[in-house]
């Protein structure tokens, strides 16, 4: 299978392309995280971006919010700040 052809299947099939499932799952998997109080420079590492600044401008895209706005508005969970496994 072509590339191009996974690509138009998984559209079809998920209603978004690879890139941005995989970018989805990750800004969601940043979003538990920050609730935990974990900061966004080791959430960025451990979420896969490249970098914090690559994080904080994916994040704002999906969000409207940045990293640290999202953490603030939305504060820490009860888990002790341990990343949820």
């Amino acid at each position: 299978m072509s590339s191009f052809h996974f690509v138009r299947a998984f559209r079809q099939s998920h209603g978004e392309t690879p890139h941005a499932f995989v970018t989805r799952r990750r800004i969601e998997r940043a979003r538990t995280l920050l609730r935990t109080g974990w900061p966004p420079s080791r959430i960025a590492a451990l979420c896969g971006f490249s970098s914090h600044s690559h994080l904080t401008a994916r994040f704002r895209a999906q969000t409207g919010l940045t990293p640290t706005e999202y953490a603030r508005h939305h504060g820490r969970t009860s888990d002790g700040g341990h990343p949820p496994s």
